[in-house]
């Protein structure tokens, strides 16, 4: 059964937001006391939160779909929609946050870090926010615009300050066993390891932590073996160790020639060509092991790398090994830049940015894009013609028939609003420029204008009464 996992593919979807509300505001002797709907509320979002108590994806791997709560939506009265929940997913420390394409949205590493990775949608209007002096009525209320949704991948490259690095079989497992409290699995055949295992060693007043790779083989870096897997997880160490089996039974193989795979391996992977390495040849407590140790050594120093002969069954110098690798690990430390408070940084708008363009294609088609103009089309009604009409104004204010007239637009062209997957397409006309006139005086409620039923009555009466004594008046018997 699969228990760690380190890469993922997670659909995550964002809240819808609330729909407003249309109400007109009745009680008694005045039931047209103007409008009170309500706003609807936002959708949630969907947050990627380290946490330093998860160590793996294998949850997102089974449960690969997440989505947030929609916003409620608004009502009469002028009560707002409740705003819908935010999904919280934690995460490891030092996951990397990919689209589909590999391009990189988030690097997180440091507990606490968070990215949105799908935003809520807004909560539309009610009609009451929607009343002006021009609209003091209107007979519609914005939707609630829908959440983003979409497909990324969560890539956990491990947070550690050494890793070990060589063949299967090497040792690696039983050399972290013994320097720290980590308990991983040991056994005489190869690829023992199958996921990364992480320890925490203390070396005088310096704590550092320690990866355990699985074994690397010829062709490791193009996907052989387990290497590509996880050769991610060396990317963020501060130093490699080389751990050299020096009693391998393996006849074709020797120490150097090991070093020299694993290190064209590292090199095929790129990234890694200037952290420092450490050479470990382990097993020196077999007498074979001893003597090739003594052989190769002076080979490796003078190559410039720092060796240790050690036996992780024996513990034969470990203590020396790990007080080197903790005084490389503080002067990494040391030369890292301090971490500076964030920065806010404000990027005000060009003067010359409509927030929007218009662009004519092969087709005859003209295309709007822009933010503002693709959220209002996704929060109209278009079965209301007073919201299909408000929608209008808000285009001709914006400029956007404007820039259709200086684009070559003429009355019947199509124009298509949003991207060619989702867009509102419909025939332009010119009289949208002047507010839709087809649609009346939008905002305004004629029931307001009307007079009252019982009131109509008397003052049909009275002009019967007045009518009555007009012809009294005006007759004479002689």
């Amino acid at each position: 059964m699969t228990t760690f996992v380190d890469r993922v593919e997670l659909h995550v979807a964002a809240g819808n937001g609330g729909h407003g509300c249309a109400s007109v505001h009745r009680e008694k002797f005045k039931p047209l006391g103007g409008p009170d709907g309500g706003n609807g509320g936002r959708g949630g979002d969907v947050i990627l939160v380290v946490d330093q108590s998860v160590t793996t994806l294998l949850d997102y791997h089974h449960s690969p779909h997440r989505k947030a709560t929609n916003g409620k939506p608004g009502e009469g009265g002028n009560r707002s929609g409740k705003d819908g929940q935010d999904l919280i997913l934690p995460v490891p420390d030092g996951t990397v946050v990919l689209d589909k394409n590999g391009d990189v949205l988030a690097d997180l590493v440091g507990h606490g870090t968070s990215y949105v990775a799908a935003e809520g949608g807004r909560g539309g209007l009610g009609n009451a926010a929607l009343a002006s002096a021009r609209r003091k009525a209107p007979g519609f209320a914005l939707l609630g615009e829908p959440g983003r949704s979409g497909d990324i991948v969560l890539e956990l490259k491990t947070v550690a300050d050494v890793a070990l690095v060589g063949y299967p079989s090497a040792g690696k497992s039983s050399l972290i066993s013994v320097l720290s409290a980590a308990k991983p699995k040991i056994a005489d055949y190869p690829f023992t390891t199958l996921v990364p295992n992480l320890g925490v060693v203390t070396a005088g007043s310096t704590v550092y932590t320690i990866a355990d790779v699985p074994g690397l083989i010829p062709g490791a870096s193009q996907g052989r073996g387990l290497g590509l897997e996880f050769l991610r997880h060396v990317e963020r160490c501060s130093v490699l160790v080389h751990v050299l089996d020096t009693a391998t039974a393996e006849s074709d193989r020797d120490p150097v020639t090991d070093l020299d795979t694993i290190e064209e391996e590292l090199r095929q992977y790129g990234g890694l060509d200037n952290r420092p390495r450490i050479v470990v040849l382990n097993k020196v407590d077999v007498p074979d092991g001893k003597d090739l140790a003594e052989m190769i050594r002076p080979d490796l120093e003078a190559r410039g790398h720092r060796v240790f002969e050690v036996s992780a069954v024996a513990h034969i110098g470990l203590k020396e090994l790990s007080f080197a690798l903790a005084e490389i690990v503080s002067q990494a430390r040391a030369a890292k830049p301090k971490e500076e408070a964030t920065r806010i940084v404000i990027r005000p708008k060009a003067v010359d940015d409509a927030g929007f363009t218009v662009t004519k294609e092969e087709d005859g088609l003209y295309r709007v894009r822009g933010e503002k103009p693709e959220r209002w089309v996704r929060q109209t009604d278009f079965n209301n013609d007073e919201a299909v009409g408000y929608l209008a104004d808000r285009l001709n204010r914006l400029g956007v028939e404007d820039q259709l007239v200086k684009a070559g637009a003429r009355a019947g062209d199509g124009v298509a609003i949003g991207p060619e997957e989702n867009a509102v397409v419909f025939d332009w006309e010119p009289t949208m420029m002047a507010g839709a006139e087809m649609l009346g005086r939008r905002g305004e409620d004629h029931r307001l204008e009307a007079p009252r039923p019982a009131a109509q009555r008397r003052k049909d009466r009275d002009a019967e009464r007045d009518e009555a004594d007009r012809e009294f008046n005006d007759f004479d018997p002689f």
